[in-house]
């Protein structure tokens, strides 16, 4: 079976389309390699690069790619929606075909020695390549975001994977790991207010939210750490934003294991959790790419008497209003078409 490896830098651009194509580009000019999409936002203020290829081929265009990231965008001037750490803010490799989880975690743990060696950028270890424990989850890492890693640098809990504990203004961090294949899923709700998508979120996300007693005060137990009441979804993890090209409030959805929760169960539960608040759900969307198989275990779920393959991927689209935004082409969209 021929080595087959999936990345997805997300990027702090979504606004400068120079910028973004000199990225697609950076990667274009791999051999080896395959890009499959670009997805900028403006509102996140971010883009989402996907590419596939051969290890080594992949290991050079991530770095290619975070290069030319360093050289043009600015994090100093940088404001967006998403949480960030860096201009090139994290990169992933996920294991296609012939290649394991720990094949990947070599990839990464090359791209990053590379990325701090040569461009001076302080490089963390996140997933399945993780150094410790308290640093495989990418929200934990990037807590207090861009604006307070100069902090974070000067402690020596968060001492870098690779490179020094320097702040590079310009360029901020880069969080790199291997993992499993993530679904980017996005639930709209007929409201602007990002409150309500955020209440939604702590609801659902397998992290859930703090614990309060009676005054409102956060529960600790005995080792000080603070008591969560987890949320309803496992292999989740959610955040309630703004989108102000549409005016509406979006629940932004990480699905990091797409078989334990696919994104029509995500789906189903945030439009039930809505209805609670007197909002409702009104379509979805997914950024970058998705298996086939998310969308026909969709379409069974709404069809259960379909067969056709072709069918159950409209009732899909249909069903979880993945067109209601942006048109949703299966042939750019789903990435057995795309490989």
């Amino acid at each position: 079976m021929k080595p087959l490896v999936e990345c997805v830098p997300n990027f702090s651009e979504g606004r400068n389309q120079a910028t973004i194509d000199a990225l697609g580009e950076a990667v274009r000019a791999v051999a080896g390699v395959k890009l499959l999409g670009i997805e900028p936002d403006k509102d996140y203020n971010r883009c989402v690069v996907t590419f596939v290829g051969s290890p080594d081929g992949i290991v050079e265009a991530a770095f290619r790619a975070t290069k030319t990231a360093s050289e043009l965008i600015d994090m100093t001037a940088h404001k967006g929606e998403h949480p960030r750490i860096g201009a090139t803010d994290v990169v992933p490799f996920i294991p296609i075909s012939g290649v394991s989880m720990e094949d990947c975690v070599v990839l990464a743990r090359r791209y990053g020695e590379r990325v701090a060696r040569e461009l001076a950028i302080p490089v963390y270890l996140y997933e399945y390549a993780a150094s410790r424990p308290e640093r495989r989850n990418l929200a934990d890492i990037r807590k207090g975001e861009y604006e307070g890693l100069k902090e974070k640098l000067a402690d020596p809990v968060w001492k870098p994977d690779f490179g020094t504990a320097t702040f590079n203004a310009k360029s901020g961090a880069t969080v790199t790991g291997a993992r499993k294949f993530l679904i980017a899923y996005n639930v709209n709700l007929n409201t602007p207010d990002p409150k309500i998508a955020h209440e939604i979120a702590l609801r659902i996300r397998e992290a859930g939210r703090p614990k309060k007693d009676a005054e409102g005060n956060t529960v600790k137990d005995e080792q000080g750490r603070t008591v969560k009441i987890p949320g309803t979804l496992k292999a989740v993890k959610a955040m309630g934003v703004f989108l102000e090209r549409f005016n509406i409030a979006q629940v932004s959805i990480n699905l990091v294991d797409f078989e334990v929760t696919p994104p029509h169960v995500a789906f189903e539960e945030v439009r039930k959790q809505a209805k609670t608040l007197g909002v409702e759900a009104t379509g979805s969307e997914i950024v970058g790419l998705t298996p086939k198989e998310a969308l026909l275990a969709a379409g069974r779920f709404y069809a259960p008497d379909e067969q056709e393959e072709r069918r159950l991927i409209e009732v899909a689209i249909e069903k979880l209003g993945l067109s209601r935004l942006e048109k949703f082409d299966p042939k750019k969209k789903i990435i057995e078409e795309q490989v």
